[in-house]
């Protein structure tokens, strides 16, 4: 009797990946398309991806819109995925770190930052350590805290 082919290990997809976008209006939707699918291969919870999903999109748009540097230069997004929480993190050119803004009702924007302040877990910005730009970050729980 013939044995059969050993069974071979599934390789579980990354739980950390980062794209690398030109600083452009375009690279937004680009980082949103790319995001649903990683969470998709993930098995995130669809209440986290579309949370997620929007907080990228805020972060992104705060990256393309505030970089003073050329357009030709790029903005890194990461997601990383531990056994609870979802961390995104957007990292762009502009030095100045971010603050919540009040955008009054006739305001077309402004209010990107407060929409990531209300809906994450957590979130933060930092100057990033080469001492060029920033990355500005957010984290969702993907499981309810026992309690």
């Amino acid at each position: 009797m013939q044995t059969p082919w050993p069974q071979l290990p599934t390789t579980a997809a990354p739980k950390d990946i980062e794209w690398r976008l030109p600083r452009h209006a375009r690279s937004v939707g680009r980082a949103r398309a790319l995001f649903r699918e990683q969470a998709a291969s993930w098995g995130l919870p669809q209440d986290v991806t579309d949370t997620a999903e929007l907080l990228l999109s805020e972060l992104m748009t705060n990256a393309y819109r505030h970089a003073k540097v050329p357009a030709g230069r790029e903005i890194r997004a990461r997601c990383v995925v531990t056994e609870d929480r979802v961390r995104v993190t957007v990292t762009g050119a502009n030095n100045a770190l971010p603050e919540p803004g009040q955008a009054s009702l006739d305001d077309e924007s402004g209010r990107g930052l407060a929409l990531v302040a209300a809906l994450a877990d957590d979130w933060g910005a930092e100057r990033r350590e080469c001492g060029i730009g920033k990355e500005v970050w957010c984290e969702l729980l993907t499981k309810t805290p026992q309690g």
